[in-house]
């Protein structure tokens, strides 16, 4: 399973709009679009999980792909790094 960093997202999206663009690569296990803590709004990034083979796939494609006007950013998602406990 790889986990696949999507930026650039159109804020009327849905995650059922990343699913459906993702799937036509292979089989998505999970679509998490990132919301603010602070306001609840929809940040413009999220991650989809993918089995390897398709995720190549859809990295390949989709980076730069033209979604509701504007190009998504896609690559392989970095581990986080560890932030400071406040």
């Amino acid at each position: 399973m790889k986990s696949i960093y999507v930026g650039n997202i159109p804020f009327g999206a849905t995650e059922n709009d990343v699913r459906d663009l993702f799937a036509e690569y292979g089989s998505v296990s999970s679509v998490k679009l990132i919301q603010d803590h602070e306001t609840g709004r929809f940040r413009g990034f999220g991650f989809v999980e993918m089995e390897d083979a398709g995720a190549a796939a859809a990295i390949e494609a989709l980076d730069g792909y033209d979604m509701s006007g504007r190009p998504l950013k896609v690559n392989e998602a970095k581990p986080r790094a560890p932030r400071p406990r406040h």
